[in-house]
């Protein structure tokens, strides 16, 4: 059976190349070993293939948290708006009243927003791996701050460094996450979500009093149908009327037939 042959390399003549003969083995089995190689990175690249294709059809969710956490470290903008949910009049605002922020007290707090969650589910945990990313080091990231929205699941969290954390305060962060983000994310104003969060944020870094949280407006319905004394009670009273109409239809042509019986 022939050995399947090599091409030949520049600068070797293949009539040179045959003439030695005890190379002749150890280049067939060189050149099976790199079809083999070659036929491995084929299989090899037509998986990845696969698994791309297979994560493009199921995992767009994926893809944007790692969107997220592929961005550079935040330089000119305060946000990260991935789940494209913000107006321009409100990135415009978060960018000038953040910097100021920044410029006043020290603390940088960044926006951001997801679709949704599904490698890292945990809100806090997500967001905590964001800062990370972006401010490696624990000084770089002490007075870091970040709101993070996640649209899908109408929740958030707001986590940071230990200086921002010691300044916001627990019971902020509470509030935030309880009342701000479930209140206006259920009712998809995503916009309002974010400026009344920053609003409570800015107010305590700057020691101004914080806005109160937000209420959820319950809708009171009115009852259209009729309880079981009101149906009763209108039986009663129809069957009152009912009984009273009766009487006179009745009474009443007895007298007048005994008027006209009387005078005769």
């Amino acid at each position: 059976m022939a050995l399947a042959q090599c091409p030949a390399k520049a600068g070797v003549h293949p009539s040179a190349r045959a003439a030695v003969r005890p190379g002749i083995s150890r280049r067939a089995v060189v050149c099976n070993a790199q079809q083999q190689n070659n036929f491995g990175q084929k299989l090899a690249s037509a998986a990845a293939a696969a698994l791309l294709s297979v994560g493009a059809l199921g995992g767009p969710a994926i893809a944007s948290e790692f969107d997220v956490l592929a961005e550079p470290t935040p330089t000119t903008n305060y946000f990260v708006d991935d789940a494209n949910v913000l107006s321009k009049s409100t990135r415009n605002d978060l960018n000038k009243r953040l910097k100021l922020l920044e410029i006043q007290t020290g603390y940088r707090v960044e926006v951001v927003t997801v679709r949704r969650l599904e490698f890292e589910t945990d809100a806090f945990a997500f967001a905590d791996k964001v800062l990370e990313n972006w401010y490696p080091t624990a000084d770089a990231g002490k007075n870091k701050g970040l709101l993070l929205v996640v649209t899908a699941s109408k929740e958030g969290a707001v986590t940071g460094g230990p200086g921002f954390a010691e300044a916001v305060g627990d019971e902020l962060i509470d509030s935030i996450i309880s009342t701000n983000i479930p209140i206006f994310t259920e009712e998809e104003k995503y916009n309002q979500t974010v400026v009344t969060s920053v609003d409570r944020l800015e107010a305590k870094l700057l020691g101004n009093t914080v806005p109160e949280a937000p209420v959820r407006n319950e809708v009171v319905r009115e009852r259209t149908y009729r309880t079981k004394e009101e149906t009763e009670k209108s039986k009663n009273v129809t069957s009152t009327v009912v009984g009273t109409l009766l009487l006179i239809a009745v009474v009443v042509p007895m007298l007048q037939y005994y008027g006209y019986t009387a005078k005769d």
